[in-house]
């Protein structure tokens, strides 16, 4: 554990039916918020919803509550009730296509051609905050974290105020 000042709130949503119903099953959910403890945020265990759930109404929640970053973590895909991107995407201001670009592409190179049939939308809620969702799966989640990790800093930086950081000359 850090002694340092924390870098303000990370919310984590679990959109999963049979989580839902046992959060032992929740494999992604513990692994985010894991992930954002180690680089400083506060965060919660996560909030677990059934697929077709109350998602936005849980994300709307974390934005209020002023979480700096909001990560979901399933119902991309294109079962009936997989419908994270329509609840999310209505909650986001400025998209950021590609985040989920890139993630579907290490996807493609890792998972094959599945990973084709995500459907994760990125970008910023309420001029602050940053709001992506992720595939359910594990791999889906390194993948999507692994993105995150190389852009999360700067998008901060510009959300609250720093601007473009100046670059090192090599």
């Amino acid at each position: 554990m850090t002694s340092e000042k924390t870098r303000g709130r990370a919310g984590v949503v679990v959109v999963s039916t049979q989580a839902a119903t046992d959060a032992s099953l929740d494999r992604t959910g513990p692994t985010i918020a894991a992930w954002f403890r180690e680089r400083g945020f506060t965060v919660a265990e996560p909030t677990i919803v059934p697929d077709g759930g109350a998602i936005a109404e849980t994300v709307t929640a974390e934005l209020l509550a002023d979480a700096r970053v909001v990560v979901t973590t399933g119902g991309t895909g294109v079962t009936p009730t997989d419908r994270t991107p329509e609840a999310v995407a209505p909650l986001i201001d400025l998209e950021l296509p590609g985040l989920v670009e890139e993630i579907r592409r290490r996807g493609l190179a890792g998972a094959g051609p599945t990973a084709l049939l995500t459907r994760g939308v990125a970008g910023i809620a309420g001029g602050r905050t940053l709001v992506l969702t992720l595939p359910g799966s594990r791999g889906g989640v390194a993948d999507g974290l692994a993105v995150l990790d190389g852009v999360l800093d700067h998008v901060l930086a510009q959300l609250h105020g720093a601007g473009h950081a100046p670059r090192s000359a090599s």
